[in-house]
C-alpha cells in the first residue's frame, strides 16, 4: 500500500500540488496506537507545496487519496499526520499472499551479491568463553540474516594460530607440564581434558610464571642489583622511581605499572617466547612440530564447541598462511613509498595525516604483528572470492581502531574495494562479578556455560511438567533447545553496539522477552493447530479489531528483515519476534479459537495463527534457535 500510495503522489504531483515530487518526500510511518488508522502520511514536506497549513494539506491529501484508491476506506488528520484506514478485504488480502508465500519475509535466494561474514576467529591457545558466544551468535545471526536478504554469503574465520600468544603456551606446556610414569606429558588422551582447554591451561600457567619473574627482577631493582641489565633499562626504571617522589597513590599506581611493565620485558619466558616465535617463522622443525601437535589438541576441542553452539563455517583461513601474504604487502608498500622503515629494522606506516599514530607492520626482528597477518587475509579473501560486495568483520569493539587502520592501510595501497569491508564492532559481555580476564583464568568457559543453561532448561522443564509421552531422546533434544534458544536470544536481542550484563538465570525464563517465552509460544500455535484439523476458506469471515492488528504485525517482518540486513541486527529480528508473540498472546486471550461457532471466522484465526507459528521459526531461524513442537 505504502508503494501503491507514493507512486500515486509523484505520478498527480502536478495536478495535486502544482509541482513535480521525487519519491523521497512521501515518507510514512506506523500509526501511533491512541490514534485511529493502518498508516500514517507525514504531510509537513507538502504543506509549503499547497501553501497552507499542516492539517488542510493533510485533509486535501486525504480526500484525494480516498477517492483515488479503492481500499482506502477512510482517514483522520493529527497536526501534520493523515492517518489511513484501510478495507477489511485489503487486510485479509495481505493475509492470503502471507499464507501463500512459503518464504514470506525473504528475498529471492542468491538474487543479491556476495558477502563474506567473518566471526569466531579464536586464538589456539585458550578455550572459547562467554565473549566468544556473543561474537558467534551475533555473526552466525547476521550471516543467515544476509541471506534472507538475497545475499550469497560465505561464513568465514580467520584462527589466530600463530604469534607470540601461542608460543608462550607452547613454552608454559614445554617447561612446566609435568611427567607421568610414562615419561610422557600432559595429553588430552592421558588427562581427559578437552585439547583447548588443556592448552589455555598453560596460556594461564605462562602468566603466573611471568609475573612471579617479573616480580623477582623488580625485587632486585629495588635492592640495586642491576647486574645482566642494560644501562638503558636501569636509567628508565630509576626514572620511574624518581618521578613516583610525591606524587598521589594514582600516579604512583601508574607509575608502578609502568615499572612492572618494564620489568616484564627482562623476562627469561618472555625472552624465551619471543625466541621460539623467530624459530617458528624460520620453520625449526622440533618447534614447529610442538606448534601443529599443540594446535591439533586445540582444533578438536573448538569442534566440538562449535557443534554444541550450532555454529559453522563454510572457509577456513590460518593466520599461519596469511601472515605471508601480509609480508608481501608490506614489502609492496615500502616500495611504493606508502610504509617507512625505522634503524631497528621495523617497518611503519605514518596515519597522523589522517587523525590516527604511527602504526608497526613488522617488528626489526621480522616476524609479523596482527596488522600484518588482517593485511594478508582481506588480500587473500578478495583473491578467492573475486565478486566480494562486502565483508563483514565481527569483532568486539575494542578493535575499533585496529580496523580503522586496516581498511584505511588497504586504500593507501591502492585497494579500492576496502570501503566494501566492515566492521561489526560489538559491546563486551560482563558478568556480575565483573570483567573476564583470560590470562588470569577468570573467563566463563563456552562449553560449561552451555552445558549450565541446558541443565536448567532440563530442570524448569521437568518441574513443569507437560513432556509426558516423550522418550528421553526427544525429552534430552527439548532440554538442549530451550536451554540453547534461551542463551542465543539474550545475546542476541540486545544491540550489538551495546555493552550487556549477563545473568544466565534470566535466559531461560518463560516469561518476558526470552527465547523460551517465543518458543512455547509457537508450541502453544502448533498444539492448537493440530486439534484443529483441516482448515478450509475464510473469505465470507468477518475481519474484527484483533485479527486486523495481529495481520498488521505479520506484514511487518518483510521490513524488519530489510532492516536488519541493513544494519547488521539480529536484535531488530529478535524483538520484532516478542512483539509478534505478545500481539498473538494477546490475540488468543481475547477471541474464541476452536470453539468459535462461525466457521469461517474460526478458520480465519486459525490461519492467522498458523502464519504467526511460520514467521516465529523463521525468526529464530536466523537467530540460530530451533522451534521446538512441544514444550
Amino acid at each position: 500500500m505504502e508503494n501503491k500510495i507514493k507512486n500515486l503522489l509523484v505520478e498527480q504531483s502536478d495536478q495535486l500540488f502544482g509541482v513535480k515530487i521525487e519519491d523521497k518526500s512521501v515518507q510514512f510511518q506506523l500509526t501511533r496506537k491512541e490514534f485511529e488508522g493502518d498508516l500514517t502520511l507525514v504531510v509537513f514536506p507538502f504543506a509549503k507545496l499547497l501553501k497552507s497549513s499542516p492539517v488542510d494539506a493533510a485533509n486535501k491529501i486525504g480526500q484525494f487519496l480516498k477517492e483515488n484508491i479503492d481500499d482506502i476506506v477512510d482517514f483522520n488528520v493529527v497536526q501534520g499526520f493523515l492517518n489511513i484506514s484501510l478495507s477489511a478485504d485489503y487486510w485479509k488480502k495481505i493475509l492470503s499472499n502471507i499464507d501463500e508465500n512459503t518464504s514470506f519475509g525473504r528475498e529471492s535466494v542468491d538474487s543479491k551479491g556476495t558477502v563474506l561474514v567473518e566471526y569466531s576467529s579464536p586464538n589456539t591457545n585458550k578455550p572459547l568463553h562467554l565473549g566468544h558466544l556473543r561474537n558467534n551468535f551475533l555473526g552466525y545471526s547476521v550471516a543467515e540474516i544476509l541471506k534472507a536478504n538475497g545475499h550469497k554469503v560465505i561464513k568465514t574465520q580467520i584462527i589466530n594460530d600463530r604469534g607470540i600468544h601461542i608460543c608462550k603456551s607452547m613454552l608454559a606446556w614445554e617447561r612446566f607440564s609435568p611427567v607421568n610414569a610414562q615419561g610422557e606429558r600432559e595429553t588430552p588422551e592421558n588427562t581427559g581434558l578437552k585439547g583447548d582447554k588443556l592448552v589455555g591451561k598453560y596460556y594461564v600457567v605462562f602468566d603466573q610464571e611471568f609475573n612471579k619473574e617479573a616480580k623477582e627482577v623488580i625485587e632486585k631493582w629495588e635492592t640495586n642489583a642491576f647486574e645482566g641489565f642494560s644501562p638503558q633499562v636501569v636509567e628508565q626504571f630509576q626514572k620511574f622511581v624518581s618521578a613516583k617522589e610525591g606524587k598521589d597513590e594514582k600516579a604512583q599506581a601508574d607509575l608502578d605499572s609502568k615499572i612492572k611493565d618494564l620489568a616484564k620485558n627482562e623476562t627469561s619466558v618472555l625472552r624465551d617466547a619471543k625466541e621460539m616465535l623467530v624459530k617458528w617463522e624460520a620453520r625449526d622443525p622440533q618447534t614447529y612440530l610442538l606448534w601443529s601437535t599443540m594446535n591439533g589438541w586445540v582444533y578438536d576441542g573448538f569442534k566440538s564447541t562449535y557443534e554444541a553452539m550450532g555454529v559453522n563455517f563454510d572457509r577456513l583461513y590460518y593466520e599461519s598462511e596469511t601472515y605471508l601474504l601480509g609480508k608481501d604487502l608490506v614489502s609492496e608498500g615500502l616500495t611504493k613509498g606508502v610504509f617507512y622503515k625505522k634503524e631497528d629494522g621495523s617497518v611503519w606506516v605514518d596515519l597522523t595525516a589522517d587523525g590516527m599514530d604511527e602504526k608497526l607492520l613488522l617488528r626489526g626482528d621480522g616476524t609479523a604483528v596482527y596488522m600484518t597477518q588482517d593485511l594478508g587475509t582481506a588480500l587473500d579473501r578478495k583473491k578467492d572470492y573475486p565478486d566480494l560486495e562486502g565483508v563483514v568483520y565481527t569483532v568486539g569493539n575494542e578493535q575499533d581502531y585496529h580496523f580503522k587502520v586496516l581498511f584505511l592501510v588497504l586504500k593507501k595501497l591502492g585497494y579500492v574495494w576496502a570501503d566494501k569491508c566492515f566492521h561489526l564492532s560489538y559491546g563486551m559481555v560482563d558478568l556480575p562479578s565483573g570483567k573476564m580476564k583470560s590470562r588470569e583464568g577468570t573467563v566463563v568457559d563456552a562449553d560449561d556455560l552451555m552445558a549450565d543453561v541446558v541443565q536448567s532448561a532440563k530442570e524448569m522443564t521437568s518441574e513443569r511438567g507437560h513432556i509426558e509421552g516423550m522418550s528421553n531422546e526427544q525429552k534430552e533434544l527439548l532440554f538442549k533447545q530451550i536451554g540453547m534458544g534461551g542463551l542465543k536470544y539474550y545475546l542476541l536481542k540486545v544491540d550489538p553496539k551495546k555493552r550487556m550484563l549477563f545473568n544466565p538465570e534470566e535466559s531461560i525464563e518463560l516469561t518476558g522477552n526470552t527465547g523460551p517465552f517465543i518458543q512455547y509460544a509457537h508450541a502453544r500455535i502448533n498444539s492448537l493447530l493440530a486439534k484443529a484439523g483441516e482448515i478450509q476458506a475464510y473469505s465470507n469471515a468477518t475481519l474484527g479489531l484483533e485479527e486486523k492488528e495481529l495481520i498488521k504485525v505479520l506484514s511487518q517482518y518483510p521490513s524488519v528483515v530489510k532492516e536488519a540486513g541493513t544494519s547488521y541486527s539480529p536484535a531488530l529480528i529478535a524483538n520484532y519476534c516478542y512483539e509478534l508473540v505478545k500481539a498473538f498472546n494477546h490475540f488468543y486471550q481475547s477471541v474464541p479459537m476452536l470453539i468459535e461457532e462461525n466457521k469461517s471466522v474460526r478458520d480465519l484465526r486459525l490461519v492467522i495463527s498458523r502464519n504467526v507459528s511460520k514467521v516465529i521459526v523463521d525468526s529464530l531461524l536466523m537467530l540460530g534457535i530451533e522451534a521446538p513442537q512441544k514444550m
